[in-house]
């Protein structure tokens, strides 16, 4: 589906990704792990079209899509769940929702309501209330709920747990996994590794730009520098 071969991006003149080549298949879940600062972010934002990259290639289901505009881009059905939420405080719920679906031509949307509402009754709950007074799990749901309203095949995700508690990050990551259930192909940035790795049926280490490793989640989830790096374990 996804395709990003020997990216570079910079800015200002300093490299923050160098020469990475990644997939991402069809209706699978894929994340990318690393410490912050490694080009996680830039290279969804790159992907999206929000950053140009300085070379390198990027095609979606065997069309180029390096450097198209992102309006162009979430058009072809993929979209992002940008780190921090970005939901618009001084507009309510159903309001933020309906902005997801403004490149649509299509304007019917009682059926993506009931079916946001059927994954975050929460939202249901607070349709009318304004997002700026929502709390940070609440605004995650949001965030997820309005690219959701775009109809994606690919929803690239951004420290989707960031500053949530424990028990709301679970609950996140059900909502990934029934997402993904219907059929949505996802890549995931996640500071949670150990929760990454278990979602995802692929993952890739980023360090300073570079990948250094790759394989199916639940082995890097058994790898010792993998283990020591992210996950909190000293190696044996």
């Amino acid at each position: 589906m996804l395709k990003i071969e020997n990216l570079y991006v910079s800015y200002s003149g300093i490299e923050a990704v160098k020469g990475i080549s990644l997939e991402v298949p069809d209706q699978s879940i894929v994340t990318l792990i690393g410490a912050n600062g490694a080009g996680k972010s830039t290279t969804l934002r790159t992907i999206s079209g929000l950053v140009k990259p300085k070379s390198g290639r990027i095609t979606y289901n065997g069309e180029e899509i390096t450097g198209m505009e992102p309006e162009k881009i979430v058009s072809r059905g993929i979209t992002l769940v940008p780190e921090g939420r970005r939901v618009f405080p001084d507009l309510t719920v159903l309001e933020n929702l309906k902005i997801g679906a403004y490149l649509r031509k299509e304007k019917n949307f009682d059926e993506d309501f009931r079916w946001i509402y059927d994954l975050f009754p929460r939202l249901k709950e607070r349709s009318w209330q304004l997002a700026g007074t929502l709390s940070g799990g609440e605004q995650q749901m949001l965030a997820v709920g309005r690219a959701l309203m775009s109809h994606p095949k690919l929803i690239m995700m951004d420290e989707p747990s960031l500053g949530l508690a424990p028990l709301v990050v679970k609950g996140i990551f059900d909502i990934i996994k029934e997402i993904h259930k219907r059929g949505v192909t996802i890549l995931l940035i996640e500071q949670n590794a150990n929760m990454a790795l278990r979602t995802a049926d692929f993952g890739y280490v980023l360090e300073t730009g570079q990948i250094t490793m790759s394989g199916p989640g639940s082995q890097l989830l058994q790898d010792e520098s993998v283990k020591a790096a992210y996950l909190g374990k000293k190696p044996r």
